[in-house]
């Protein structure tokens, strides 16, 4: 999921999977003779959601098919239609999905080789990322851009019970994008970031050569839930991805990035010492 297109995006875009789901889910509730605002309590969700996974239009939280499963007696077809949705590989409409995601999860690890990620970039890097954007960006869709990655910004401060992992090429921040300033407030902004003890950064030196993350950036988050969600993106398409077997993968590959990296202390050293050659 390309940072710089978060919050720009709508509703995500419903797959057959998912109106499969949610046909499902409705023809059991409406056997058990239960509204959308009666049912929401017993499985212990609000209505505004219900409604929405039965539109197809947001992902039904493992947790809440185990619930629904039992409140609705259904026979274990409700388990059975999930098995589909979370092989189901989502493309650009999961961006708004995604998202929403981050802002009730309990930990976020991200892995990048590309860029700085959105979470720790100042104004200053991200309007140089904007202005080389190809098809080009009017002003006007700049600084929505902006406003949105500030919001998003917010998640640092405003959850300090949630994990932040970042694992980053150093030579992401060795390429010195936008030149020496910017790169030296960059550099300071994630000095500052990282202080807080729930948030971590490590450093992959450009001395390792290979390394477990060549296949590309990683995303994963868990949910208040403890349920694990992954994304994953190329150039102008992204997978949500939900099938336990994938996130195991990513999840044994960005343990070994971790194992690889410099220590978090290590990587603030190397940050410092960036800063003064600047």
């Amino acid at each position: 999921m390309t940072d710089s297109t978060i919050g720009t995006t709508n509703e995500p875009g419903s797959s057959d999977s998912l109106k499969g789901f949610g046909a499902v889910h409705k023809a059991f509730r409406k056997r058990a003779g239960l509204t959308q605002e009666e049912y929401a309590p017993l499985v212990r969700y609000q209505p505004s959601t219900v409604a929405s996974i039965e539109q197809g239009r947001r992902f039904p939280p493992r947790v809440f098919v185990e619930r629904a499963e039992e409140v609705l007696d259904a026979f274990g077809a409700l388990k059975g239609a999930y098995k589909h949705v979370g092989r189901e590989k989502g493309l650009a409409s999961w961006f708004r999905q995604w998202a929403e995601l981050e802002e009730q999860a309990i930990s976020l690890y991200t892995f990048e080789s590309r860029l700085v990620p959105g979470l720790l970039q100042t104004e200053a890097y991200a309007r140089v990322l904007f202005d080389e954007r190809v098809p080009v960006l009017t002003d006007s869709q700049i600084e929505a851009q902006l406003a949105a990655r500030e919001e998003r910004q917010r998640l640092l401060t405003d959850r300090p019970d949630a994990a932040f992992s970042f694992v980053v090429e150093e030579y992401v921040i060795q390429r010195c994008t936008g030149g020496r300033d910017i790169t030296r407030e960059l550099i300071c902004r994630i000095l500052e970031i990282t202080k807080a003890r729930n948030v971590e950064l490590q450093l992959l030196p450009m001395s390792l050569g290979a390394h477990a993350g060549l296949a590309g950036p990683i995303q994963l988050l868990e949910t208040p839930e403890n349920e694990w969600f992954g994304y994953c993106e190329g150039q102008r398409s992204g997978q949500f991805v939900a099938d336990p077997k994938a996130i195991s993968v990513l999840h044994m590959r960005y343990a070994k990035l971790r194992s690889q990296a410099l220590s978090p202390g290590d990587s603030r050293s190397l940050l410092e010492r960036m800063r003064g050659a600047l």
